[in-house]
């Protein structure tokens, strides 16, 4: 046994640390976001299940959701004071999680008791890793402070983007993993969706701007994101996979019809006429220089 029990009464148990742990498994056809089946509407994410873990004075809930591409966990802290904060997990990326939750427990079992007239340095830190999937990375830092050890968890995705933290006194580390090791024993670690290498970044300079193209992927797909950065300025649009080709085809068609124009005036200037003439010199102006009546054109 890891120390902590399931119930589906909704009632805590308690494993002897101080944290409490709640489960409670979603129906079947229990949906979030996009509405429930029974009203008609397509769901965007379905609610697997929901753990609870108290750990001091704080509650983290660890949902397990499923969507188009795969299945994930959401893990929420609400401390004391209501401030809410998250971060979402793929399921190889919570197994990897797990097995690095036991090297820190291990390697925080190994210190000296905290001492609060400790001055720390280095920011604090004791130990740290870093773990990587798709567009996000996941920095995981063992700190201390005056007021204990604790493990903090942020999340970015992509450049440019603001972090998602997450803080796990240390002491609960071990309910962590267990929770996680209960969740992958029952869902797997495979993620679903798409496994393979997305396509590298690449970036185009004209003039003072840059122009990044960063492919990632998250709950809802694969997606572009193309980046215009100048000097005083930044901007960005997301386009999803599925319109890759769309965009492909119209820029094409931009850079096909613009060959064809490019071409019509330079033969034009080289056969010394003005880039208005047809091919037989036509401009279609009399010898006035006024502008042929449909007429006489035709």
């Amino acid at each position: 046994m890891s120390g902590m029990e399931e119930v589906n009464d909704s009632k805590p148990t308690s494993n002897g640390t101080g944290s409490k742990i709640f489960s409670s498994p979603k129906k079947p056809g229990s949906y979030g976001r996009g509405g429930n089946m029974k009203d008609g509407y397509v769901p965007n994410e379905k609610d697997l299940l929901t753990k609870m873990l108290h750990v001091q004075s704080k509650r983290y809930y660890l949902d397990v959701k499923e969507n188009r591409r795969g299945k994930f966990i959401k893990v929420a802290e609400i401390a004391a004071d209501g401030r809410r904060d998250q971060i979402f997990l793929a399921l190889s990326t919570a197994a990897e999680f797990r097995d690095h939750l036991t090297t820190f427990s291990t390697y925080y079992d190994s210190l000296p008791p905290h001492n609060p007239e400790t001055k720390t340095q280095d920011d604090g830190k004791l130990m740290s890793e870093i773990m990587i999937k798709d567009n996000r990375r996941y920095y995981l830092d063992l700190k201390e402070n005056n007021r204990g050890r604790f493990l903090r968890v942020s999340q970015t995705m992509g450049r440019d983007s603001y972090r998602n933290y997450l803080a796990i006194p240390a002491k609960g580390m071990i309910e962590f993993r267990n929770a996680l090791n209960e969740i992958l024993d029952e869902f797997g670690s495979d993620d679903g969706g798409f496994q393979g290498e997305l396509p590298l970044s690449q970036h185009v300079r004209v003039g003072q701007k840059t122009f990044h193209f960063d492919a990632g992927q998250n709950d809802r797909g694969i997606y572009l994101k193309v980046s215009e950065v100048q000097p005083s300025f930044r901007t960005a649009i997301t386009i999803p996979e599925k319109s890759w080709t769309r965009f492909r085809d119209i820029i094409d068609d931009f850079v096909e019809k613009l060959e064809i124009e490019s071409e019509r005036v330079r033969a034009a200037e080289e056969n010394g006429g003005s880039v208005g003439e047809d091919s037989a010199g036509n401009s279609g102006r009399n010898s006035s220089g006024a502008e042929d009546s449909p007429a006489k054109k035709a």
